[in-house]
């Protein structure tokens, strides 16, 4: 399939590069800023342009994988060369495609990316939508070219989805972010807690986590709780997340 990319960032270039190893071609990689462009572009062997004027009508499908804020701007512009157009996004309905276009899509990735670190796209779950038979088939068989995990999720369902990744990816990391500064207060290493949190995260891959919830907050240990809280003293910020934390844990326990 002939494919022309929007956007350059961290999303465009796993996706870019799981569609160029399962065959596609990639036929312009498009960003505002030039240099992303062509960094992409020489990677996944297309064209880089940063002007919606350059672009090649001999393509497939349009996939916009841009900031959210952007996705619509950019969908009036290319809906005028008539090609499907899908975006990556799992926070923006597909009816804002579908004011400019009939061939609207969706193809999410729902994972966390980083330009630097090498994920297997095959592993990913890949949540499509489409605003017809035929791309959704077309969409189909796109995604089962770069994953083993394809879902028909709707725009509804895809919002659920995204806040629910919020809550099981963004949140946790900053209280990662969190126990670092805990721990460079005190000149202690955060090497500590890698393997922590690595079995935390492996323990969630066969169990449900009210099931492995462990801590003084589902033992409600007050003692040592509020130890803590006595550590934290001057820190407000990080004393009302704990307290929130606790507990919503405390009560999850009781359940």
């Amino acid at each position: 399939m002939r494919i022309t990319l929007i956007g350059s960032g961290n999303v465009a270039t796993h996706l870019g590069a799981a569609l160029k190893n399962a065959g596609h071609q990639v036929v312009q990689v498009y960003s505002r800023n030039a240099d992303h462009a062509v960094l992409l572009a020489y990677h996944i062997k297309a064209e880089a342009i940063c002007n919606l004027a350059e672009i090649n009508l001999d393509t497939d499908l349009f996939i916009i994988s841009v900031k959210d804020d952007v996705i619509e701007e950019l969908a009036s512009a290319l809906s005028v060369h008539q090609k499907p157009i899908v975006h990556t996004s799992g926070a923006t309905p597909l009816a804002t495609l579908q004011t400019y276009t009939n061939k609207a899509g969706v193809l999410y990735p729902l994972q966390t990316f980083s330009k630097t670190k090498e994920v297997n796209f095959k592993a990913v779950p890949m949540c499509i939508e489409a605003a017809d038979q035929g791309l959704d088939e077309t969409l189909k068989q796109l995604a089962s070219s770069i994953s083993n995990s394809v879902y028909a999720v709707n725009s509804e369902q895809r919002k659920i989805l995204h806040l629910a990744a919020v809550f099981a990816c963004n949140f946790p990391n900053y209280l990662y972010h969190a126990s670092q500064q805990i721990l460079a207060q005190h000149q202690l290493d955060f090497n500590l807690l890698r393997p922590l949190i690595s079995e935390t995260a492996d323990k969630v891959q066969e169990h449900l986590p009210s099931a492995v919830q462990t801590g003084p907050a589902i033992r409600d240990d007050k003692k040592t709780m509020a130890a803590h809280l006595t550590l934290l003293n001057g820190n407000d910020e990080l004393t009302t997340i704990y307290n929130l934390l606790s507990q919503a844990i405390i009560k999850m326990g009781k359940a």
